[in-house]
């Protein structure tokens, strides 16, 4: 089975390498790139992915925020929050918003594509 990933990240570059490490790993494709939280809400709605990799900072809507949205709203779809900012109130905001997982984006490729399969699979 295939997971399918939307990738939400402001940065296009990231949002770029996300993708070619998403769609070079067996098992793994990226189904849509937002580069805001309310594109990361409209998209999770139209591509039904089965993970969100979700940034926190972004504009028009932060990740936090998305990630609360779509796990209100699209029950099923988990979400793998990933940032640079290593603070324990990030942590506590996205798990209490509805993520599955929490990463920085420092962590190894391997390790990312572990969680994305760890989490897509119901795990935390």
């Amino acid at each position: 089975m295939e997971l399918r990933v939307l990738v939400a990240d402001d940065q296009a570059l990231l949002r770029g390498s996300f993708r070619v490490l998403i769609d070079t790993a067996p098992g793994l494709r990226t189904v849509g790139e937002a580069g805001t939280g309310a594109e990361a809400v409209e998209l999770a709605g139209s591509e039904r992915p089965d993970l969100v990799l979700m940034d926190v900072r972004m504009p028009e809507m932060d990740g936090i925020e998305a990630t609360r949205r779509i796990c209100d709203d699209l029950p099923g779809i988990r979400v793998l929050i990933l940032t640079t900012f290593d603070l324990d109130s990030y942590v506590y905001s996205a798990l209490r918003a509805g993520a599955s997982g929490f990463l920085l984006k420092d962590t190894p490729p391997a390790d990312l594509l572990s969680a994305i399969r760890v989490v897509a699979s119901g795990e935390s």
